[in-house]
């Protein structure tokens, strides 16, 4: 750890809250892309309508793909083991991910190369499509990390993982899938309520307040489950923040409740669950017409707690180990190297608020609504 400024404990800590950080900007800001694209069929009901929705999204989803990208590559970079461990798991599961976000920009670039109304509505369900599918996975693969995995290391540390792609499909997995779906497809519908104008703007938002009682309910019922039917993982005391990675060298164990000992130690963290329920229920609740930017900024707010809340449930647990508890890799004992993780912050720091700063900038040049009537007078440039 010579001549590196930062403990080690604290790079740890500051690697898993800009993971954090990565991961709720990719599902507020990508998160409505792919919600606006899974209304797409309801709330766009004539080929205008339509390209009018895709036009809220177009000019700035692939900035909002930067997100993703480097949540992958800080993945990889500070969390090796974490990186090797989900990628072997979920392998098909990002597959399908993977391919429901290439049909995206196939999607838009092909979508109006011909005027057919039967080639226009394949793409346009391709691009509902693989909203929903990259959603639901997303939520299912959150919903496997609070069960557990089953991998192990041997001596090693080389990886085994024992499951398959269907044990993936489990109630709980599958409920957090749809929690997934639910939030995202309400803050599609708060964008596209905020973004558009005329009736495909009203149906957005009559959808978004539904799927934000939706998404409320289904959150609350996770909770619930979490709360009194599943497991969490526990450290034994003592296990260093300041040596070597080694998810070996720890004794860990599963534990009825053991989920919610974060909140009972700092009760202020009941924040995240606490914005993640309020956010969804006011975009139940706020009238469309009057309030579309608080009902946006209620929806990213949602977005925000639920994803916060698995990750403050998980701490210090990165990815649990289902058959080998004590194997299970932590923020303590799966990360790179001080040095690693200094030089990484060090750009970081660097790179950061420029991609910040990029999206803030193209959603400002972007602002204002996207009109109907335009894209009717404009019908034959298609």
């Amino acid at each position: 750890m010579s001549g590196v400024p930062i403990a080690y404990d604290i790079l740890r800590l500051v690697w898993w809250a800009l993971l954090g950080v990565l991961l709720i900007g990719f599902a507020v800001l990508d998160g409505y892309d792919l919600g606006t694209a899974m209304l797409l069929p309801y709330a766009g009901r004539g080929d205008a309508e339509r390209r009018q929705i895709l036009e809220t999204i177009e000019p700035n989803w692939e900035g909002h793909q930067v997100w993703f990208i480097l949540g992958g590559g800080a993945s990889f970079a500070a969390w090796p083991m974490l990186y090797a461990a989900s990628f072997s798991g979920f392998y098909l599961a990002m597959f399908l991910v993977l391919l429901a976000l290439i049909v995206r920009p196939v999607g838009f670039h092909f979508r109006d190369k011909l005027p057919g109304r039967a080639w226009r509505g394949f793409w346009d369900w391709g691009l509902a499509t693989g909203g929903f599918v990259a959603a639901l996975v997303f939520g299912i693969a959150f919903g496997n990390l609070l069960l557990g995995v089953p991998f192990g290391f041997d001596a090693e540390l080389r990886l085994a993982y024992a499951g398959g792609f269907f044990d993936l499909l489990n109630p709980f997995s599958l409920t957090a899938g749809v929690l997934s779906v639910l939030m995202l497809a309400m803050h599609g519908g708060a964008w596209l309520a905020m973004k558009a104008d005329g009736a495909a703007a009203l149906r957005a938002g009559r959808a978004a307040r539904l799927l934000g009682l939706g998404a409320a309910i289904v959150f609350a019922l996770a909770g619930w489950w979490i709360a009194t039917g599943i497991d969490g993982y526990a450290l034994a005391s003592g296990v260093s923040h300041t040596a070597p990675s080694n998810p070996l060298a720890k004794t860990a164990t599963r534990a009825a409740g053991a989920w919610l000992a974060n909140y009972r130690i700092h009760p202020w963290l009941m924040t995240a669950p606490a914005l993640g329920i309020a956010g969804a229920l006011l975009v139940a609740l706020i009238p469309a017409r009057r309030a579309r930017v608080l009902a946006f900024l209620c929806s990213a707010g949602s977005v925000a707690g639920i994803v916060a809340t698995a990750g403050v449930s998980l701490f210090p647990f990165l990815l649990p180990s289902s058959t080998h508890p004590e194997m299970s890799l932590t923020v303590w004992d799966a990360s790179s190297s001080a040095l690693t993780l200094f030089i990484m912050l060090v750009a970081t720091a660097a790179i950061l608020p420029v991609v910040i700063v990029y999206t803030g900038i193209a959603l400002r040049i972007m602002r204002g609504p996207v009109r109907l009537a335009d894209m009717i007078r404009r019908e034959g440039h298609y």
